[in-house]
C-alpha cells in the first residue's frame, strides 16, 4: 500500500479539500476542516473466493427478542444475528435508558450482552440501573473510551448483543483527531460493524444528532449499517417515538410509542387511546384522523383555529403538517367549497406532537378548518381520511380497510372518506363522498 496523505474532512458534511481553509466549499461551515489521514492506493488481494447467489442466502435467520414490544415492531421482529444498529436522537430523549433497558432484558432471557458505556463512569451506569429496577440484570459494563479496548472485549466474550454508548466518544489512538470527529467516528464505527460481522453478535450504536441533524452524527453513518432508528419528540411531550428509517431485515417507516416515566421507557401498547384521551368533547375545530406509521394504523386529533386577521397577508401556521400542504388546502376551501378565508388567520396542529406527512391527512385537516370557521363541531363518532386534489375531488388512499378496522376498535361509529367498495365484516358506517364541498355537506 502506498504511502497515506494528508486531506482535510469538513466535520459538518464531510467533504474532502487538499488544503486547510477556513471556511467548507461545500457547505460555508467555517472551522470545520479537519486533517485526516488518506490511505493509499490497496494492492490487489490473493486468494479471493466467490460463492454462488442461489446458496448465498439459504436458512432463515432466527430473531433475537429484545423483550421490548414497540423496539421488536420497529425492528422488524427483533434483533438479527451480525445486525448493525444504528439509534439516533437529540441529546437527553432517552436513547441511553432505552439501551440499558434492552440489556437488561435481553440478559434475563439468558443472553450474553456487553455494554460499552464511553460517556458515563461505571457509577453513573449503575446508578440509571437502579433507577430503572435493573441493579441484578447479568449485564457485562465496559466503560471505556478506547475502540482498541471495545474491539478486544468483544473478541473474547462471545457475546450475542454489544451496545455503544455513544459512537461519538469512542476513540482510536491510531487515528488523529478528537473523539467525536468525522474521521473518527467513521473508524470506530466501520471496524466495530466489521468485528461484529465476523463474530457473528449484534452490534447497537447509539448516535447524537444536533438540531441541524449533521457535525459528525448518525447521518454520515447511515450508509454503514444495516438499520437506522431514530427518536422523536416535541418539547413538552412525554411521548417518544422511534422510527425506522433504514432496515435491511424489516419494514421502513415503521413507528414505536413510548412513554417517559420516572422508572424509564414504557411501551404504549394502544397509542391510538392515549392520544385521544384529552381531546375536547363538542369543540369546533377539532377532527379525528386514521393515520398510517408504517404498517400501524393510528388515530390522531387535527385541531384547527380560524380567527379574523388584521394582517394585510393572513397568517398559515401549521404543527404537525406541511405548512405548504394547508395553504393549497385553504385555496381549496376557497374556491370548489365556497368558505371565505381571505381574511382569517389559520392556524393548524396535531395533539400529541405527531407529524402527518401522508395526504391522507387531507381531509381531516379541511374538515377542522371548516368546522372551526363555522364554529360548529363535527360529530363525536367520527373519523376522517382521504386525499383532496386541486379540482376539490377527493382520493382514496392505501390501506383503508386497516384504518376503518382500528377507528372500530377505538368505538368510531362513522368515517369519512372518499368512495370506498364495502367490505364485509367491516362494524362502521361509511359516509362517500367524491368531491370535498359534498364531504363537508354531510359533516356539518
Amino acid at each position: 500500500m502506498s504511502k497515506p496523505r494528508t486531506i482535510f474532512i469538513c466535520q459538518s458534511c464531510g467533504s474532502a479539500s487538499p488544503k486547510w481553509m477556513g471556511r467548507c466549499p461545500a457547505c460555508q461551515a467555517w472551522d470545520s476542516l479537519v486533517a485526516e489521514s488518506e490511505p493509499g492506493r490497496a494492492a490487489p488481494a490473493t486468494g479471493v473466493r466467490v460463492v454462488p447467489l442461489a446458496g448465498a442466502g439459504a436458512g432463515r435467520q432466527a430473531r433475537l427478542a429484545t423483550g421490548i414490544d414497540e423496539l421488536d415492531r420497529v425492528l422488524g421482529g427483533g434483533l438479527v444475528e451480525s445486525m448493525v444498529v444504528l439509534v439516533g436522537g437529540e441529546p437527553g430523549i432517552g436513547k441511553s435508558t432505552l439501551m440499558l433497558q434492552t440489556a437488561g432484558h435481553l440478559a434475563a432471557a439468558g443472553r450474553s450482552v456487553l455494554y460499552v458505556a464511553a460517556e458515563e463512569s461505571g457509577r453513573q451506569v449503575g446508578l440509571r440501573a437502579e433507577r430503572l429496577g435493573l441493579e441484578g440484570a447479568e449485564v457485562m459494563l465496559l466503560p471505556e473510551t478506547s475502540l482498541e479496548a471495545a474491539l478486544a472485549a468483544m473478541a473474547d466474550g462471545g457475546y450475542a448483543v454489544v451496545v455503544i454508548d455513544s459512537i461519538q466518544a469512542v476513540r482510536s489512538a491510531d487515528m488523529p483527531g478528537p473523539a467525536g470527529s468525522l474521521g473518527q467516528v467513521r473508524n470506530a464505527a466501520t471496524h466495530l460493524a466489521a468485528e461484529a460481522k465476523r463474530l457473528g453478535c449484534a452490534l447497537v450504536m447509539v448516535g447524537h444528532v444536533t438540531k441541524e441533524g449533521s457535525l459528525a452524527g448518525p447521518r454520515a453513518l447511515e450508509h454503514l449499517v444495516d438499520t437506522v432508528l431514530y427518536f422523536e419528540s416535541e418539547p413538552g411531550f412525554r411521548l417518544r417515538l422511534i422510527r425506522a428509517v433504514k432496515n435491511r431485515f424489516g419494514a421502513t417507516d415503521e413507528v414505536g410509542v413510548f412513554e417517559m416515566t420516572d422508572a424509564g421507557l414504557a411501551p404504549v401498547a394502544n397509542p391510538s387511546a392515549r392520544l385521544m384521551a384529552h381531546r375536547p368533547q363538542d369543540a369546533p375545530g377539532s377532527a379525528v384522523m386514521a393515520a398510517l406509521s408504517g404498517t400501524r394504523p393510528l388515530l390522531v386529533e387535527v385541531q384547527a383555529l380560524v380567527s379574523p386577521s388584521g394582517l394585510a397577508q393572513p397568517r398559515r401556521q401549521a404543527l404537525g403538517v406541511d405548512r405548504g400542504r394547508l395553504h393549497m388546502l385553504c385555496a381549496v376551501l376557497t374556491i370548489h367549497a365556497g368558505l371565505d378565508l381571505s381574511g382569517a388567520d389559520v392556524f393548524v396542529n396535531v395533539a400529541g406532537g405527531v407529524k402527518l406527512s401522508e395526504p391522507a391527512a387531507d381531509l381531516a385537516v379541511a374538515a377542522a378548518v371548516a368546522s372551526s370557521l363555522a364554529q360548529r363541531p363535527l360529530p363525536g363518532d367520527l373519523v376522517c381520511f382521504g386525499e383532496v386534489g386541486l379540482a376539490g375531488e377527493l382520493r382514496a388512499v392505501g390501506r383503508s380497510g386497516a384504518r376503518l378496522a382500528e377507528a372500530a376498535r377505538q368505538g368510531f361509529g362513522r368515517a369519512l372518506t372518499a368512495r370506498l367498495n364495502r367490505r364485509p365484516g367491516e362494524d362502521i358506517a361509511l359516509l362517500n363522498a367524491g368531491r370535498l364541498d359534498q364531504a363537508l355537506g354531510l359533516i356539518l
